[in-house]
């Protein structure tokens, strides 16, 4: 993984461990059977191993009322509840709550496309949040492209208090604007901004995308990169790492697999979406994070 992630970061003449390096609140620990951030776990099933990952402030309280367990027990306590389900029924659990998880190497690898221009003009709008798609719309800020950042009144992006450093390395050169996307003025004002760009940049789910009014229909004249956990089609909700796991981008100990980096699917996401802007990529954008861990996985 190292040896391609050098090539294709020296596509766009960056250093590897700049696109990897991310600052958090409390620190990163070395990951290992949970996350570097403590917040994603691998967890054994009966015929397999699985990711869930608890990122969101609510998400432990959900999972405790779901098993009827306490909240500080969390993870011991599904530690022995996965082992007794097989993988699919943990993900069919996963998904009534509305959580990311992953089953260790699911996901099929995605073609990685090569550059063809370091430099590109035109405009672009931002409306994505954390860390994918905000290092894409970076990138190609960085290649010459203008690029608008939507910031969310309603629902704002937690990554400027997190990781303010990672915030103002990736989202430093945009010009910002502020919209409450929650009424119907903050939607009109997302279109009009949208008529003006060249390309669009977001990391929601299409359902999400649809009730604001950006349908791929209405776009056929735009470039739309839609960074998701798991491809435009999917309604799964997904992160950085529970994604490397889907994508089978982890280390082994002792036979066990273990997390590599922190929430690798995320930085290798949003440059492979800048790198596919920059080779020629028209239309819909399918960037999967948990199929760029795969192709990433591919070449460990």
């Amino acid at each position: 993984m190292k040896a391609l992630l050098a090539e294709r970061a020296g596509l766009l003449g960056l250093d590897a461990a700049w696109l990897l390096q991310r600052d958090a609140a409390g620190g990163l620990d070395k990951p290992g059977i949970y996350s570097a951030n403590r917040h994603c776990r691998l967890l054994e099933t009966n015929d397999g191993w699985v990711a869930l990952n608890l990122a969101r402030e609510d998400d432990r309280a959900l999972v405790s009322a779901y098993y009827g367990m306490d909240d500080a027990t969390v993870w011991e306590i599904l530690e022995e509840k996965t082992l007794t389900l097989t993988a699919e029924a943990f993900l069919e659990q996963a998904a009534e709550l509305q959580l990311p998880g992953a089953r260790l190497g699911e996901s099929k690898p995605l073609a990685l496309r090569n550059s063809v221009a370091t430099k590109i003009s035109g405009r672009v709008l931002d409306i994505s949040a954390l860390w994918a798609g905000p290092l894409c719309a970076g990138l190609l800020a960085r290649a010459g492209a203008e690029v608008v950042r939507i910031e969310s009144i309603g629902r704002p992006d937690p990554t400027p208090h997190s990781s303010p450093l990672l915030n103002a390395r990736i989202n430093g050169g945009k010009t910002r604007l502020a919209l409450d996307l929650r009424t119907d003025a903050g939607k009109a004002a997302l279109l009009e901004e949208m008529e003006q760009a060249d390309i669009l940049v977001t990391s929601a789910r299409a359902d999400a995308l649809g009730r604001l009014g950006l349908e791929p229909e209405k776009l056929q004249d735009k470039i739309w990169v839609a960074i998701t956990a798991h491809g435009w089609n999917s309604d799964r909700v997904g992160f950085g790492d529970d994604c490397a796991v889907a994508g089978g981008l982890t280390g082994w100990q002792d036979g066990k697999p273990r997390f590599r980096g922190d929430a690798l699917a995320d930085p290798l996401t949003g440059l492979e979406a800048a790198l596919a802007v920059l080779a020629g990529a028209t239309g819909l954008i399918d960037m999967a994070m948990a199929r760029v861990a795969a192709a990433y996985a591919a070449a460990q």
